[in-house]
């Protein structure tokens, strides 16, 4: 059956809210799915810190290629968000499964690339299918969307930290969550009543994007948030485990923090985007990444104390650390023409996803010279770029 929006009372934008974020935490599970196991597939196949890293950076690659390509044909603005998105998270679900079956680390990472790739049809286009639901309060809906998926994200070290628990069962699970999320969505998703035109494939429509200032100026803010956010959230547990080792804390113990570190980020979401609907996106944006990186650099500090210091200075940074993410996609949902709004915030995630490499992978090398005490301190340098872009940003908000 069919439905239209008209037909449906306002009150029903709060249930698509609940069944969108749903399907976001259970769709989302696949992307930390082997960065969770990356010590149980380091030992099986005997990989380096850098090796291990790649794991989790050739998801972000596999994203960035999805996005790109998604950009480039116009998908988000050319196919049914619905399907587009249902489609994606089943494919997903193949690919992360397909890990237990890896006979070595470069199959692995084949298949971690491909589920980057399927991903790419479940995070952009979930943006852009709420904001047909939300034309005020926009800010507090992509901002329960991207806590939701925050948390799916955290989930696969949540179900790590179980004792017992094997590493090809953590992967399933993932697996499973993404099959939920395309069930979710291909049968109780509608769109709403704020519509973005759709309008025949063309090839300039990536590049017409990039010609609008403000859009330019919210990239730039977006890429200096994603040059530290995926680093941070990757390397956040073999960050933990260096600094209690010496304290006799329990390998759970580091997982359940790593979880929360993580899983905390969605407090800062809801949290985010109600205050920024109130104080506006950009200044928002503009207090968080200057947290953000104030923890960065206060990690040092911290770094083989007790918990009592260290869990507040990582929570805190867990929570700052995404709460503006979602308020650089409402942003670009005002900033550029209605019927590039799936383009635009499909090349933003992709051009976004691509910096996270760079941050990834320069961790373990600074790690080699310094040591895990002196790891994030970098990492401030991104919110003190996203800062210097946001400050002269001005896009009019309804």
């Amino acid at each position: 059956m069919t439905h239209t929006a008209a037909a449906k009372p306002a009150t029903s934008r709060w249930r698509i809210l609940a069944l969108l974020s749903i399907a976001e935490l259970f769709g989302m599970a696949a992307w930390f799915a082997a960065s969770a196991v990356a010590p149980q597939l380091a030992e099986l196949w005997d990989l380096s810190a850098s090796e291990s890293g790649w794991l989790s950076t050739a998801v972000q690659l596999g994203f960035v290629v999805g996005t790109a390509l998604a950009a480039l044909f116009n998908l988000p603005d050319i196919l049914p968000s619905r399907w587009y998105f249902a489609g994606s998270s089943l494919l997903a679900a193949g690919a992360n499964a397909a890990l237990v079956l890896a006979a070595d680390y470069p199959t692995a990472l084949v298949l971690r690339a491909l589920t980057g790739i399927c991903l790419a049809g479940v995070y952009p286009p979930a943006m852009k299918m709420i904001s047909t639901w939300f034309e005020r309060n926009r800010g507090l809906a992509i901002g329960t969307l991207i806590g939701a998926l925050t948390v799916g994200k955290a989930t696969p070290y949540l179900i790590h930290a179980i004792q017992g628990v094997a590493w090809q069962t953590s992967v399933l699970a993932a697996s499973v969550g993404s099959l939920i999320a395309s069930l979710l969505v291909a049968l109780g998703y509608y769109d709403g009543p704020v519509s973005f035109s759709r309008r025949p494939f063309s090839w300039a429509l990536a590049g017409s994007v990039l010609r609008v200032r403000e859009y330019r100026l919210v990239l730039g803010g977006y890429c200096g948030h994603m040059l530290e956010l995926y680093a941070y959230w990757i390397w956040i547990p073999a960050f933990l485990a260096a600094s209690v080792a010496r304290q006799g804390s329990s390998d759970s113990a580091v997982w359940l923090l790593a979880f929360a570190v993580i899983a905390v980020g969605a407090v800062g979401c809801v949290w985010g985007g109600a205050v920024a609907d109130r104080i506006g996106h950009a200044r928002l944006v503009i207090f968080t990444l200057a947290v953000s990186g104030m923890c960065a650099l206060l990690t040092p500090l911290v770094f083989g104390r007790s918990m009592l210091l260290l869990a507040p200075v990582v929570l805190v940074w867990g929570m700052a650390v995404i709460a503006d993410s979602a308020q650089f996609s409402a942003l670009v949902t005002r900033a550029v023409p209605a019927h590039t709004v799936g383009t635009a915030l499909t090349l933003q995630t992709s051009i976004g996803f691509l910096i996270t490499t760079l941050s990834i992978q320069t961790v373990p090398a600074v790690v080699e010279f310094v040591g895990w005490r002196y790891a994030f301190p970098m990492l401030a340098i991104g919110p003190a770029l996203g800062i210097w872009a946001m400050t002269r940003l001005n896009v009019k908000v309804p």
